[in-house]
């Protein structure tokens, strides 16, 4: 069944890539696919047994002996969400491209590898299998955006190449000195948690995969390449881009770093604690200044991904189980923005606030975008009854008996938050409509569909949370102790 999300997403994009097609025939298969993955994930669903630490529909076949590599796979409290995640927001994606995408045929096949290379790492529970696969969807992405992207598309391809290259290189070093080290026969993560390793050695090896990893989150100072592939990058590779893509980095510090190195992350964690508030205020301070409504978005991220490192650094049951599901509410909450803004643009050719007005207009502008975008907004900033309040709060209730100052300053982050696109807001939605945009084209309801569907999910998850953070308690604590 695991191996069924990653080889059919596999075994898909090549059918699209290398027989010939016609017409809607590569979007109807990339759907089809999407829907079958999403189908297997809420049958594994029903069958997860959520009050079980150990891993799941486990799959462990050898491989390469000669290196340690085997093919082993399975599913857990921390890995599930971000699965399930994946497969919707791939569906998502494929619904909001144009019907009209220029080489269709290398895009759905680009965007498929895309999703089922995510879902392999999610699901390996071998070191360099792992790596695999963090590795290999840099490709699908590189192409996405350098072919399908924006006037410097070429720049940001290279720019996210190149960083995301040097992150793989980072997490590949401290894998192959942790088996090194520990002198085990394989990469098999749950054989090579057993060594008790001295602290010293411990952040040594957590030195590099750390920068790695917060390459790919990203994490101050590292996140210069992340507004650039969001600014250039189609709508739907956006979504995917934030929504899951980001969640290989904190889902690699939850797993290996705090999972391998525990001892070394508790040593660390006060400074990890103060990183985590730097990148919170400085994302935050970011967007308050952007032109670029998708600017504004993509430094968003930066500070709400900076949330998931001070829970993770304060390695309490809660704000363990926080991290997940701050994981989950982000990857809802800006994909929602980004479908909106990319609407914003699909209708008005411009995303610069200095030049939309009112486009809160009943009869001329885009009441129902506008009015979805507040709702939005409204999530990102934490309002209570949305799922970003829930993950937010849980955050930050978990990390303050820990780390109070930090935890403040996140929510000064916070605050700042409504500060940014409140403004945002005032300039594109509201005001007198702007002269040269008075003759929009209407928008359809079904190209609102995708929206809906993520604000139902992200009011849904706002009132019952426990129907997400029931999936990581029990992971959270055997991530803590051990087990």
């Amino acid at each position: 069944m695991l191996s069924a999300l990653i080889l059919i997403p596999f075994v898909s994009a090549g059918i699209i890539g290398l027989i010939s097609l016609k017409g809607n025939a590569p979007r109807n298969i990339a759907i089809i696919t999407a829907v079958s993955v999403l189908v297997i994930n809420l049958i594994l669903a029903f069958q997860f047994d959520y009050q079980q630490e150990s891993f799941q529909f486990v799959e462990d076949i050898s491989w390469i002996e000669w290196i340690g590599l085997n093919y082993h796979l399975g599913i857990d409290g921390l890995s599930f969400p971000l699965v399930l995640l994946n497969s919707f927001l791939t569906l998502i994606a494929i619904y909001s491209t144009s019907s009209t995408i220029q080489r269709p045929r290398l895009y759905y096949a680009m965007l498929l590898l895309l999703s089922g290379g995510a879902a392999g790492a999610f699901l390996a529970q071998d070191l360099l299998l792992f790596f695999l696969f963090y590795e290999l969807e840099i490709v699908p992405l590189y192409f996405l955006i350098a072919i399908w992207g924006g006037a410097r598309r070429g720049y940001a391809a290279m720019k996210f190449l190149l960083y995301t290259a040097l992150s793989g290189i980072l997490v590949l070093a401290s894998f192959l000195g942790l088996v090194w080290v520990t002198k085990a026969s394989s990469f098999d993560y749950l054989s090579l948690r057993s060594p008790t390793l001295p602290l010293a050695t411990q952040l040594l090896l957590l030195a590099p995969l750390l920068i790695g990893i917060f390459i790919k989150i990203p994490i101050f100072p590292f996140h210069t390449w992340l507004p650039d592939a969001h600014v250039e990058a189609s709508t739907p590779i956006s979504v995917l881009l934030a929504g899951v893509l980001l969640k290989l980095g904190t889902y690699a510090m939850l797993r290996f770093a705090v999972g391998l190195f525990l001892d070394g992350w508790v040593y660390l964690a006060p400074w990890l604690a103060i990183l985590a508030s730097i990148s919170a205020l400085y994302g935050a301070s970011c967007a308050i200044a952007q032109k670029d409504m998708k600017k504004v978005v993509a430094y968003s991220s930066i500070a709400h991904m900076a949330y998931i490192l001070l829970a993770a650094s304060a390695t309490t049951r809660l704000s363990m189980t926080a991290a997940v599901f701050q994981m989950v509410s982000h990857g809802l909450i800006s994909a929602f923005l980004f479908l909106l803004v990319g609407m914003v643009y699909q209708k008005t050719g411009s995303r610069d606030v200095d030049v939309l007005r009112g486009l809160l207009n009943p009869e001329k502008g885009l009441p129902v975008t506008g009015g979805l975008m507040i709702l939005g907004v409204m999530a990102s900033s934490g309002l209570p009854g949305m799922v970003g309040f829930i993950s937010e709060f849980l955050v930050f209730r978990g990390s303050f008996p820990i780390f109070p100052i930090p935890t403040l300053l996140c929510l000064v982050g916070t605050g700042l938050t409504a500060v940014y696109f409140l403004l945002v807001i005032n300039k594109v939605f509201f005001g007198r409509l702007t002269e040269g945009l008075a003759q929009l084209p209407p928008v359809k309801w079904n190209e609102h569909v995708p929206a809906f569907v993520l604000l139902l999910l992200i009011i849904t998850f706002g009132i019952k949370p426990d129907w997400v953070t029931h999936w990581s308690e029990v992971q959270a604590i055997a991530l803590l102790t051990g087990g």
